[in-house]
């Protein structure tokens, strides 16, 4: 006012895009009464940022509204209105508009993949993708994301070799969807192509992607070298990046140098005291990780459900029975519901401790259906403790659940021989075979010169068979030479 200058319509609609991305509700609400004071209200521009700005603020009432009392709308606004809804998980009321809207443009279509995706529901989410005359590299990440989020990797990778361009994105959701579904192999092999791609360098997100592989592995020299990546580039206080390291050296044995990265980490958060206390419950030391555990509260950080997962399997791990019980119960007082997973812990530990009956007690008094890891894990503690009448009762149980689950039944079949109950044990097998019940076959993973070479036994279909198997003949001589004049 005192230089003489009045706001017009362009002002307007940059101080409402600010209010959006700010997430300034009460700001943004003044400048719509400004905007109805200086009679901007039917303006075209004006009123798409105004609807933009409640959207964001999930304000779809006003929004809605707003969108309603334009004499003219766009594309613009209508994919603004879809995306609040969308935002919001409101799909049914993004649904109604975006198929009300005259020309759907890219934008509209992302929004609604994306809000289905978020909601799991992946069957509207592909009708639209495939309804795409025009796609970018948005809308084949997301549905990749959606895939892989779902455990449906297969339908995701073939989006990806589809994609005619692939951003950094685009790797590292596939990547981590290799990862996330316990499918290490396939991510370390997507991660070294990526590797070799020189248009694209690896970022923090490709690093967190590809940790849980190399970790699952026990590629620690691929490790080594993610680890020099993230000093060299500076990644080495980003709190995220830091956890999965601890994590993955955690998971290799390497306890000592998860302890010092942990050590050494400027700022904390609880993923990254989980990763420590399971990284010394899986090591054996349950002492250790259970002194964790009481420093991260003297800390003040708040334990979550995976924390507690750690704190049993430290108790397990090191037979700590009564420790595991008070802390079982103590979940409650953290305002934590016991999952499944929890319950899990408990009938491993009472089972390893030969409490059958209170772990009997524990199953039945569970708000879930006991799964096939409970049930395995009391047939087990049956078989260790040789209770042969409960371990029997509990694998008809499991056959239910997972009839292919050949543990169970080799467990149950060797507590019978070991019994010598011999026409038992061969009832067993005859179970094993009517419900295809295949032994698993044995295998072993290496890593050599920083890639990952699997064995599996009885395998004569290897590239190096014939010299893989002369190596061995030639060591077994060379033993047996050793071992005759020795004796």
């Amino acid at each position: 006012a005192e230089t003489g200058n009045v706001p017009d319509g362009y002002t307007f609609t940059a101080l409402a895009k600010s209010c959006g991305l700010d997430v300034t509700i009460w700001e943004g609400q003044e400048l719509h009464c400004h905007v109805i004071k200086v009679g901007l209200c039917l303006d075209l521009y004006e009123s798409t940022s105004l609807v933009d700005t409640y959207a964001k603020f999930g304000r779809m009432s006003f929004a809605s509204k707003l969108f309603t009392e334009m004499t003219v709308t766009s594309r613009v606004s209508w994919t603004a209105l879809i995306c609040g809804y969308a935002r919001l998980g409101d799909m049914g009321n993004a649904r109604r508009l975006f198929d009300q809207m005259p020309e759907k443009d890219l934008a509209a279509f992302n929004a609604m993949i994306d809000g289905y995706v978020k909601l799991g529901d992946m069957g509207p989410a592909r009708s639209l993708f495939d309804e795409m005359t025009d796609r970018n590299v948005v809308s084949w990440t997301s549905m990749m994301y959606g895939y892989c989020h779902h455990g449906d990797v297969q339908s995701a990778r073939s989006l990806f070799d589809a994609m005619a361009e692939k951003n950094l994105i685009s790797w590292n959701v596939m990547i981590g969807g290799y990862s996330q579904n316990k499918q290490p192999h396939e991510a370390l092999k997507l991660f070294h192509e990526l590797q070799s791609n020189m248009s694209l360098e690896l970022d923090g997100v490709t690093v967190v992607s590809i940790l849980p592989a190399i970790a699952d592995l026990g590629a620690l020299d691929l490790g080594l070298w993610v680890h020099k990546f993230v000093r060299r580039k500076k990644l080495d206080r980003v709190i995220n990046i830091c956890t999965a390291l601890v994590d993955m050296y955690a998971k290799r044995g390497e306890i000592t140098e998860a302890k010092r990265l942990f050590d050494e980490m400027p700022e904390k958060e609880t993923a990254s005291w989980n990763a420590l206390i399971n990284g010394f419950a899986v090591n054996g030391h349950g002492k250790e990780a259970l002194e964790v555990f009481l420093e991260m509260q003297c800390k003040k950080f708040m334990p979550n459900n995976i924390t507690f997962i750690g704190v049993l399997s430290a108790c397990n791990h090191c037979g700590l029975v009564e420790e595991g019980k008070r802390w079982f119960k103590g979940m409650e007082g953290f305002g934590l519901i016991r999952q499944i997973e929890h319950y899990g812990c408990m009938v491993d530990l009472l089972g390893r401790a030969g409490c059958l009956e209170e772990v009997e007690k524990l199953i039945e008094s569970m708000p879930y259906d006991a799964n096939g890891i409970i049930l395995s894990s009391f047939l087990f503690a049956c078989g260790h403790s040789e209770d042969v009448t409960r371990a029997n009762k509990v694998l008809k149980k499991a056959v239910k659940v997972e009839p292919w689950n050949d543990g169970n039944y080799v467990m149950l079949r060797n507590l019978y021989i070991k019994k010598r109950r011999w026409s038992d044990a061969e009832e067993i097998k005859r179970l094993m075979r009517k419900n295809r019940a295949n032994k698993e076959v044995g295998g072993s993973v290496i890593e050599v010169d920083g890639r990952i070479k699997e064995f599996v036994s009885g395998d004569r279909v290897h590239a190096y068979s014939e010299a893989i198997h002369l190596t061995l003949r030639q060591t077994w001589k060379h033993m047996m030479g050793d071992f005759i004049e020795k004796g």
